[in-house]
């Protein structure tokens, strides 16, 4: 659940730079989506061809549709096979008392759908966003078989299939965005589709949350897995056949310059690495304790391959996955506070999801059930926010979005086990989809306001890699936190409590860097002639 509708919100990244480029149209062009812009910062003008022709019937652009949302919904989906069928697969390895594996569940997952969500955009660019898109589809089908087949293996095997698992999710999401972007223009069908295409995501993961509840009380667990795999192959089939070619577009490099180059081959290598290695240890230490000697190596190992990373991007990189040079003062601002807000409502859906569970003995499907609202609660915060967003500063929708988080995790975080599910529960779920949308609204707008034309693709992949890595680290956390005050297992409430309120602490913090982030905005709004600063 920890990322219900947050890949739907980055088409305002795309709509931005979409208008950009329009408003950049070369004269006497043909084509209407044939564009003239700078390429990265470090070639010539370029013409770039940019169009795709979409289905042109009626029932074959339904489809189309259907099968580009699909991405969405699914990736939400099996983010839900992890955190409800939780304890059932606990059960099946025989790990119910280690807290610290079970958030490796859905941790890997964040993990990878994070790390890899960075350079997937840039690979589609390069090598063809349909052949992207449809390996995305075949890769998690694959995955999600193994995930199933590990029941007969071990908890270890298991994760891991869920960190390859998250690949998949990974490539679908940035491309099945690029190909509606390149398939209809600008207006009021494009917003029509984009807005299915996020409107699909809280579907998403009650679906995965229901169906996965059915099968593991029913049946058995592995079959989510199973029935995701084969739905997965269904719409790999699908995409071939009804997914419009995606040309690499042309003349959109300089002569001279490598896939290689193009890629950032090296800067791709070493920031997943040091992603994935400083996540690892976070998550692993609660599993074996921070006293051995390996968590504390891969984190430094992370830490220096990370160093190495920002040389790279910043020195060598023709094409640097991340223009550091680019970003300014409020763009790390933003960061921060969504780093430190996503990694407490990961941490708030995954301890509430086991306290409801573990201590008031509900079954999932009665779970399920009770986080219904975050639906329709997330929609209307969705339309709420580009409301909002016309009448205050960025900063303070920020500040807003933090608040909810703070005020969903007091709630979850002191709710009694022998409670009404009215008192506090549901209003704990009316409360943190509030924060979601918002945030992520209001990050990717000033993101898209703070980088360069050329850079506005970066700016919705940037905000959906701090999301879904803090969730991760978050839950690493969380986990320390809990197996270090639940007495070894002894006292499972004050372990979940321990995690809520670590984040509580978390959201706290996000708070407080809102309100600086708020003063600091105030200030540069008072003295313009200064400019923005850069990093």
């Amino acid at each position: 659940m920890a990322d219900y509708y947050l890949y739907g919100v980055q088409i305002i990244g795309l709509v931005i730079a979409m208008w950009k480029k329009k408003s950049h149209m070369t004269c006497g062009d043909a084509h209407p989506r044939k564009f003239t812009y700078t390429l990265c910062d470090y070639s010539p003008l370029q013409t770039i061809d940019f169009y795709v022709e979409r289905p042109q019937s009626l029932a074959g652009e339904a489809l189309f549709v259907a099968v580009i949302c699909s991405s969405q919904l699914l990736t939400q989906a099996g983010l839900a096979l992890s955190i409800v069928p939780q304890r059932s697969i606990a059960r099946s390895f025989g790990i119910e008392d280690q807290p610290g594996q079970l958030s490796w569940f859905s941790a890997g997952y964040s993990l990878t759908v994070g790390t890899f969500i960075l350079i997937a955009g840039r690979f589609g660019d390069v090598f063809g966003h349909k052949l992207l898109f449809v390996g995305g589809y075949a890769w998690f089908a694959l995955w999600s078989a193994f995930a199933g087949v590990a029941v007969y293996s071990g908890p270890g095997f298991f994760i891991f299939c869920r960190a390859m698992q998250g690949i998949g999710p990974a490539f679908l999401l940035p491309n099945a965005i690029a190909i509606l972007g390149r398939c209809y223009d600008p207006g009021r069908r494009q917003n029509i589709i984009f807005s299915l295409f996020g409107a699909t995501a809280p579907g998403g993961f009650l679906l995965g949350a229901v169906f996965s509840s059915l099968l593991s009380q029913m049946e058995w667990w592995p079959w989510s897995y199973w029935v995701l795999c084969f739905t997965c192959l269904l719409l790999a089939v699908l995409g071939v056949l009804v997914v419009p070619v995606t040309p690499v577009p042309s003349n959109s490099e300089p002569r001279g310059s490598s896939i290689w180059q193009r890629v950032d081959i090296f800067g791709s290598i070493t920031g997943v690495a040091a992603l994935v290695l400083f996540n690892f240890a976070w998550n692993q230490a609660p599993v074996v304790g921070w006293q051995t000697p390996y968590t504390y190596f891969i984190m430094i190992i992370g830490i220096l391959i990370f160093l190495i990373f920002v040389l790279i991007e910043k020195g060598v990189s023709q094409y640097p996955l991340i223009p550091f040079g680019s970003l300014r003062i409020e763009s790390l601002f933003t960061l921060a506070c969504i780093s430190a807000g996503w990694s407490s409502f990961g941490i708030f859906v995954f301890y509430t999801w086991n306290l409801l569970e573990v201590m008031r003995g509900q079954t999932p499907l009665v779970n399920s059930a009770q986080f219904t609202p975050v639906a329709m609660s997330g929609l209307c915060a969705a339309l709420t926010t580009g409301l909002v967003l016309t009448h205050f500063r960025t900063s303070t929708v920020i500040l807003i979005s933090m608040t909810f988080f703070l005020i969903g995790g007091i709630i979850f975080a002191t709710m009694p086990v022998h409670q009404i599910y009215w008192a506090q529960t549901f209003v704990g779920i009316i409360v943190l989809p509030w924060g979601m949308d918002m945030s992520f609204s209001a990050g990717t707008i000033i993101l898209s306001r703070a980088l360069p034309r050329q850079h506005q693709g970066v700016a919705a992949s940037l905000v959906n890699t701090f999301v879904n890595y803090s969730i991760s680290i978050g839950l690493g956390i969380a986990g320390t936190v809990e197996g270090y005050v639940n007495d070894g297992g002894k006292d499972v409430l004050q372990g979940y409590r321990g995690a809520l309120y670590m984040g509580v602490g978390l959201s706290g913090l996000a708070v407080a860097v809102a309100l600086v982030f708020c003063f600091v905005e105030r200030h540069q709004a008072k003295t313009p002639e200064k400019g923005p600063v850069s990093v």
